[in-house]
């Protein structure tokens, strides 16, 4: 993370800041270069694993395990990032934060099944993940990578 990600944390924290309508485009560039380097270190992870087992099942088998579990704490971590936005800026209509967070929530709260918002419109054909309430949500790397490129266009569109 860089300088002006750090400086932009420090005054979040500095002012016990309750919701934020405005990030600075370095503090989401910064975010964004953070999400880029978990998802490049998983993918060279499991290319290293899949050489590694060459023909083998034990490694794949727990690559395969581990990818929704690592899948769901980048969700989690790409929330926090951001836990402080504002509600009303952030809208209630099925964008991709709002999926974000009812995504966080599930996880957090209902053991990774995903649970309706009453608040928040979430239609599975129009999310990112297409998702709908019951379903278990395990993501792949590259359903967080797609997650992560919609969630933080959003947060550009919305508070920057």
């Amino acid at each position: 993370m860089g300088a002006a990600t750090r400086a932009t944390l420090a005054r979040t924290e500095e002012h016990h800041v309750l919701s934020m309508s405005k990030y600075t485009p370095e503090y989401v560039a910064g975010c964004r270069r953070l999400v880029d380097q978990q998802l490049a270190s998983y993918d060279a992870l499991a290319t290293a694993a899949g050489k590694a087992d060459a023909g083998g099942d034990a490694l794949d088998a727990a690559v395969a395990d581990f990818e929704p579990r690592f899948g769901a704490s980048m969700l989690l971590a790409l929330d926090q990032l951001f836990v402080h936005r504002a509600r009303a800026a952030e809208g209630k209509d099925g964008n991709p934060l709002n999926e974000v967070r009812v995504l966080c929530r599930s996880i957090m709260e209902n053991d990774g099944v995903m649970v309706a918002d009453n608040g928040i419109k979430l239609d599975p054909a129009r999310s990112v993940l297409g998702l709908a309430v019951g379903d278990r949500i395990e993501p792949s790397a590259a359903d967080v990578a797609r997650m992560a490129d919609a969630f933080l266009a959003e947060i550009e569109r919305r508070f920057v």
